[in-house]
């Protein structure tokens, strides 16, 4: 399996690395996939992109992490070209916060109500999408999210579609803080199961 975190200039660190953190626990491949080279986050800290946009459209599965710059790259006519060739129908999609946004304006939402931050949630409505007041909903192969932290619910979501609950309970027990382990994956796969197949759980 192979998930592509789409990272551009101004992305938040908790929404891009975490997720990637907790996928690499599963051990699958994760990469970085940004528009250029390198990318600054909205705190300044500078990373190298591991693969470019073009060869994320390719992932198994795509989180689009979230920024202080979405409002520009939804805008931006190069970049939203490249992820024009999103597919649900043969990848897992999400989204982080911001990237909704996103995910929104390719009009790969369909009519799905998504989650989304409180800075983010007018921009969002705007797009014609109905927002929820929670941190994680999916249906079908797109998933969405609103809050920095619930950017592990992304990732179990995606381990749990392809390898299993089990796989997501492994990687998120690993991450969590000592004393709290079994509080955390209690939280995060109540959050997440509602929305598996039952052919997954």
């Amino acid at each position: 399996m192979h998930t592509a975190i789409l990272t551009f200039d101004g992305y938040n660190e908790l929404d891009s690395l975490i997720a990637l953190g907790v996928l690499n626990r599963a051990g699958s491949r994760v990469s970085i996939a940004s528009p250029t080279p390198r990318v600054t986050s909205m705190n300044g800290v500078t990373i190298d992109a591991m693969i470019d946009l073009r060869e994320a459209r390719e992932a198994d599965a795509v989180i689009i992490g979230s920024g202080s710059r979405t409002r520009e790259v939804v805008e931006d006519p190069a970049i939203m070209s490249v992820l024009s060739d999103l597919d649900p129908s043969r990848q897992l999609l999400a989204a982080q916060c911001s990237g909704t946004l996103v995910l929104a304006k390719l009009r790969l939402l369909g009519g799905v109500p998504a989650c989304t931050d409180l800075t983010s949630k007018p921009w969002v409505v705007a797009a014609g999408v109905e927002v929820l007041d929670q941190p994680f909903f999916a249906r079908g192969t797109i998933a969405t999210a609103g809050g920095c932290l619930a950017s592990a619910y992304l990732a179990s979501w995606v381990i749990a579609r392809v390898l299993g609950v089990a796989a997501a309970e492994e990687a998120m027990h690993y991450v969590a803080p000592v004393g709290e382990k079994e509080e955390y994956v209690a939280r995060a796969m109540r959050n997440v199961t509602p929305y598996l197949e039952p052919a997954l759980m």
